[in-house]
């Protein structure tokens, strides 16, 4: 209990500051094969492409202890290409939808015509299509686009953001946000359970206050002692908490361990799952709309290639391929001590696009939720940690356990010995 305490003084408290586990961010693009046709009303066919896959260093600044037993900190997180990882490289080009203006038309279906026909022609003067051919670094971190400019001009506010655009522009050499966590120095059941999130309570994405609630732990460690139940986490990504399912008992590299999973109602929508109906407005089960959080534009996340969702979604596209195996993600947790031991979290992000009205660019685009990447963030124990863990966690207790039973099979003799001279005595 001492060593996984929130404490300076804790063994586990070095490994929480600054995590050794090895974590690597996976990149899988999903190419558009067929755009012409796309913009004529057939349906999409994709081509997954990558990894391209990235070495992820965490590290914790602004550690502040309070006197309510909660701590404060910023993780920051740093990103490294791994050419001997991936397949492919950054300067690849792929076809991808105009996200900034497929999301841009989509957001301004129901404004007046006369806006939507501004912005056609300003489309129309910058040369801009329904779909880009941009390498994966400019897609993943950042591309000038004078279409920023011209729909900060014609619609004030509908995109709050200037200079580059890229999907992972805030994710490298940042933070996810000020978390203020419990440092179980009184409860240990509460160790690691999140207090506030910048400041928050609640968040106030979502249109109930359940699914606005903060719950759980910041998804690096859990209370120990962990039941073969549910464990919860808030991902800033995700802009929820989350919570995962106990599917079995296992061991990691002889390390006893619980796997938790992501259930079948994660994403579903209010109709298969009445409390997600905060999450809402929905489409097909297997997808959360996250427009509240994304500067409204229409984004969704998923498992990827859609598993566990809809199959109308899956049929919608051409390419796709879900299983459990490749898309499921999992946590391998050592329920004495909270502490995972090997984690693969994935995640889909998806853009809804279809014929805007006014906007001659959409052309005949059938309303679709077109996957644009998914991710994975993985990482396991190993080396001279993994090692510390199990000689202190499997080996020492089985060691113990077995001189527990030579003492015992030792004493009874003696005991026997004693008795009968204590007999004899008498």
């Amino acid at each position: 209990l001492q060593n996984v305490r929130i404490n300076p003084s804790s063994i586990s408290f070095q490994m929480w500051k600054d995590i050794p586990v090895p974590f690597y961010l996976s990149v899988h693009f999903f190419e558009v094969l067929n755009p012409r046709q796309v913009l004529q009303g057939e349906k999409p066919v994709l081509r997954q492409r990558g990894p391209y896959v990235y070495r992820e260093y965490r590290h914790k600044t602004n550690i502040t202890f309070h006197d309510n037993d909660t701590v404060s900190y910023l993780e920051h997180r740093n990103l490294f290409f791994q050419p001997h990882l991936s397949s492919g490289t950054e300067d690849e080009y792929i076809v991808v939808p105009n996200i900034l203006m497929m999301g841009a038309a989509v957001m301004m279906e129901k404004l007046p015509n006369f806006l939507k026909i501004l912005l056609s022609g300003a489309l129309a003067g910058l040369k801009q299509e329904a779909f880009m051919n941009r390498t994966v670094g400019e897609i993943m971190w950042g591309y000038e686009d004078p279409l920023i400019d011209a729909i900060n001009m014609i619609v004030p506010g509908l995109i709050p953001f200037k200079g580059k655009f890229g999907l992972f522009i805030d994710f490298n050499n940042s933070n996810s946000g000020l978390f203020t966590v419990n440092t179980g120095m009184k409860n240990i059941s509460q160790v690691h359970m999140v207090d506030s999130w910048n400041g928050l309570k609640k968040v106030s994405y979502w249109r109930s206050s359940q699914c606005n609630m903060i719950n759980g732990t910041a998804g690096e460690m859990w209370p120990p002692f962990m039941s073969p139940t549910s464990l919860e986490f808030y991902s800033p990504d995700a802009c929820r908490s989350m919570t995962l399912v106990y599917e079995q008992s296992g061991k990691f590299k002889g390390v006893p361990t619980y796997r938790f999973v992501a259930p079948k109602t994660l994403f579903a929508n209010g109709t298969d799952y009445p409390p997600n109906e905060g999450f809402c407005p929905c489409l097909q089960s297997g997808i959360q709309n996250v427009s509240t959080c994304r500067l409204n534009a229409p984004m969704f996340i998923s498992h990827p290639h859609f598993y566990n969702a809809d199959p109308s979604l899956v049929n919608a596209v051409e390419g796709l391929h879900p299983s459990k195996e490749q898309h499921g993600l999992f946590l391998d947790v050592h329920p004495m001590t909270g502490i995972p031991m090997n984690c693969s979290i994935k995640l889909q992000l998806n853009l809804y696009i279809k014929q805007v009205s006014g906007i001659s660019q959409t052309g005949k685009i059938k309303p679709v939720v077109l996957p644009l990447l998914w991710f994975a963030e993985s990482g396991s124990i190993e080396g001279s940690v993994l090692q510390q863990f199990y000689n202190n966690l499997v080996l020492l207790p089985s060691v113990l356990d077995y001189l527990q039973y030579i003492f015992f099979g030792l004493s009874v003799p003696l005991i026997i010995s004693a008795a009968v001279l204590m007999a004899m005595s008498k």
